[in-house]
């Protein structure tokens, strides 16, 4: 199918700053492919599980500092992203704009709401007992949240209910994100519109 057929929410993202180059690729309707490279390992990991519970499409391919630290690369992504999520939905099509879910993911338990049509804000409760998973800082998990709400214009709300691991709880975070994304993205017919309209009238 091509991306410019109607009704495919399909996006292509390039940033290019001093410190790195991210390239992104996003179909909300895919639900098959993934292919991340960040070089960091981990966060690698992280997208690929959330665009799996997501049903996307993902490719991301991020050319960054790391040298320094991943910063400015898992920032990076993250702004792209939200870039690519809002260009998939520039059609108007209905859709329910707000989801939620409470998430497991062995001991550890998160919630997460979002509204897509916000205001780009990022609601945190997540706090972590570990400095890094791997090669990436825990600290650059709310960088990359923090960017996809300002990005994509998303307001999202995350919060640690239990957990002590620190690895189930980033992963338990963007499996949250991933079925929320997933539910909110979903069109509404349009009958299914009038009758709330009706409703609310009544």
């Amino acid at each position: 199918m091509s991306k410019d057929a109607p009704g495919v929410r399909y996006a292509e993202v390039d940033k290019e700053t001093r410190a790195t180059r991210v390239q992104a690729v996003i179909d909300l309707d895919g639900g098959e492919r993934r292919d991340v490279s960040t070089g960091i390992p981990f966060f690698d990991h992280l997208l690929g599980q959330f665009a799996e519970v997501g049903q996307l499409d993902l490719g991301v391919v991020c050319e960054g500092d790391l040298l320094v630290d991943d910063h400015h690369s898992v920032e990076e992504v993250g702004t792209v992203l939200g870039r690519a999520i809002r260009l998939c939905l520039d059609d108007n099509t209905a859709i329910h704009t707000v989801a939620g879910n409470i998430t497991p993911v062995d001991d550890a338990l998160v919630t997460c709401a979002l509204d897509l049509a916000g205001r780009g804000q990022l609601h945190w409760d997540v706090p972590f007992k570990r400095e890094r998973i791997g090669t990436m800082a825990t600290e650059s998990v709310r960088e990359f949240f923090r960017a996809v709400s300002a990005g994509g214009h998303i307001t999202i709300h995350l919060r640690k209910m239990a957990g002590e691991n620190d690895h189930h709880l980033c992963e338990a975070l963007f499996k949250a994100f991933g079925f929320a994304l997933h539910e909110a993205t979903r069109r509404m017919e349009r009958h299914s519109l009038s009758g709330l309209v009706k409703s609310k009238r009544d």
